[in-house]
């Protein structure tokens, strides 16, 4: 099957060399993508990823006659991709405006990033000291926090008072505190 793959590219690119549009769009379809997500993960911007794409296929189309059918047509273009990014960062380094928006989009990205393992991490945790309850109370914490119940309809379900629900949530959530405490600064 890669096999097949790989014909239809090389049968492509080799087609591309003598100027076949049609080639070049099926290319461009089908490489466009991955050259984007390597794109922005290096200027930390869609617009500048978007204009990095255009450029990289810009320069194949310009350039077509000079490609070597039998090397990687993949490998060509991420060496394009990436020689054009880093010449956009050395634009970026000298336009003002330019530079504050790439450098807020990656710290932007980067707390995306972090805030996600940070809770993940978290929920990892929670589910841990859940379990670490006893039967009754994780049950009371499970229907209040999961399930969104008041204590008055837990009270009813379980045949238990309202003063024991709160009683059991708030030993569960001491429980909790205590557990969290020493990660305070992590997370």
């Amino acid at each position: 099957m890669q096999e097949e793959i790989d014909y239809s590219l090389k049968l492509l690119v080799s087609e591309l060399k003598n100027g076949n549009e049609r080639s070049f769009r099926s290319l461009f379809e089908f490489y466009s993508n991955d050259i984007y997500t390597y794109s922005i993960s290096i200027l930390k911007s869609k617009e500048l990823a978007e204009e990095n794409v255009q450029d990289v296929f810009l320069k194949v189309w310009l350039h077509r006659e000079n490609l070597i059918v039998e090397k990687s047509f993949k490998s060509f273009l991420f060496t394009i991709a990436r020689n054009q990014a880093f010449n956009m960062l050395n634009k970026v380094t000298n336009d003002n405006i330019l530079k504050e928006e790439v450098f807020y989009n990656s710290q932007k990205s980067h707390n995306n990033v972090d805030y996600y393992i940070r809770e993940r991490e978290c929920n990892k945790m929670q589910k841990k000291v859940i379990k670490l309850l006893p039967p009754k109370r994780k049950q009371i914490f499970k229907m209040s926090r999961n399930q969104g119940k008041s204590y008055e309809e837990i009270s009813k379900e379980l045949g238990i008072s309202i003063s024991t629900v709160k009683s059991q949530m708030n030993k569960a959530l001491e429980t909790m505190r205590n557990f969290f405490k020493p990660h305070d600064g992590i997370l």
